[in-house]
C-alpha cells in the first residue's frame, strides 16, 4: 500500500503544471459563471419559476452541456496527458525498473485519472451551488434560496462521475498500447459521437457501451422534470460502467505487465 501511495504521490507532482490539472478545476468554474451569466440576463422570463424549479433548470442546463460530449472529451484528453508524460521522457523503462510493484505504478496512474475526474465533478458541485446563490444575491427575484438543493446537486454529479469509470477504463488502456495521441483520440471521438447517436435512438444494445453512459445519465436526470424522488444512482448504465472499469482495469494490467518484460 505505501508502493501505492508512493505513486500515486509522484503523478501529483508530475501533473501539478500540466492542462489536464487546470482543467479539472477551470473547467467547472468557467461553465458555471458562463452559465449563471445567461440565468441573470434571463432573470425576467425566469422569475415566475418555484425555486426547485429553478434549480432543476440550473442544473439540466450544466449536466447538458458536461455529460453529453464534455466530459467523455474530458477523459479522453487526461488520460493521454497522464500516460503522455511517461512517453513524452521516455522514462516508462526506468518507472517499472523502480523497486516498486507493477500494480503500484499501473493503479496509481489509473486512480490519479480517475481523481482528477472525480475533482471535476466535486467542482460542479461546489461551483453550481456557489453561483446559484450568487445569481439571487444579483436578481433577487429569483429565489435560489428558498430550497437546499445541496443533496441533490451532489447525488446528480456522482451519478456523471461514475458514468465515466467505464471510459477511464478503455481510454487509459488504449493509451498505455498506443504512444501517439491521434490513435486513442480518434477512437475515442468517434465511439463518444456514436454514444451520443446510439442513446438517443434508443437502439437496444445502448447500455453495452460505455461511451454512451454518461449520455444515458443526462437522460435520466433530464426525465425526473424537477421530482427528484424519481432519481436514482445505480441504474443499468451505472452498473454497466463500473463492471465495464474493473474487467478493462484487470485486462490492462497484464498486457501492460507483459509489454514492459520485453
Amino acid at each position: 500500500m505505501r508502493s501505492f501511495f508512493v505513486s500515486l504521490t509522484s503523478e501529483f507532482y508530475k501533473s501539478r503544471k500540466t492542462l489536464a490539472f487546470w482543467s479539472a478545476i477551470l473547467l467547472p468554474l468557467v461553465i458555471c459563471i458562463l452559465m449563471s451569466w445567461g440565468f441573470i440576463s434571463q432573470a425576467t422570463k425566469l422569475a415566475h419559476n418555484p425555486a426547485p424549479m429553478l434549480w432543476f433548470r440550473y442544473i439540466s442546463a450544466i449536466v447538458g452541456v458536461m455529460g453529453v460530449l464534455l466530459l467523455p472529451v474530458l477523459v479522453i484528453y487526461n488520460t493521454y496527458a497522464i500516460t503522455n508524460m511517461e512517453y513524452k521522457g521516455d522514462t516508462w523503462k526506468s518507472l517499472f525498473s523502480l523497486p516498486l510493484p507493477k500494480l503500484s505504478i499501473y493503479a496509481s496512474k489509473y486512480v490519479y485519472i480517475v481523481f482528477l475526474t472525480f475533482i471535476t465533478m466535486l467542482l460542479f458541485g461546489v461551483f453550481i451551488i456557489l453561483t446559484g446563490h450568487g445569481i439571487q444575491l444579483i436578481k433577487p427575484e429569483l429565489k435560489f434560496g428558498d430550497y437546499n438543493a445541496n443533496n441533490i446537486i451532489f447525488r446528480f454529479f456522482s451519478k456523471l462521475f461514475l458514468s465515466a469509470i467505464g471510459i477511464i477504463s478503455i481510454q487509459f488502456l488504449m493509451n498505455l498500447m498506443w504512444n501517439d495521441f491521434l490513435k486513442p483520440f480518434g477512437i475515442g471521438f468517434l465511439l463518444t459521437i456514436m454514444g451520443i447517436i446510439t442513446a438517443n435512438v434508443n437502439w437496444k444494445y445502448v447500455d453495452y457501451l460505455p461511451y454512451a453512459y454518461p449520455n444515458l445519465t443526462v437522460t435520466n436526470i433530464m426525465h425526473t422534470k424537477g421530482d427528484f424522488n424519481k432519481m436514482i444512482i445505480f441504474d443499468q448504465a451505472i452498473y454497466n460502467s463500473l463492471i465495464c472499469g474493473v474487467v478493462v482495469f484487470i485486462i490492462g494490467y497484464f498486457l501492460v505487465a507483459k509489454k514492459t518484460i520485453k
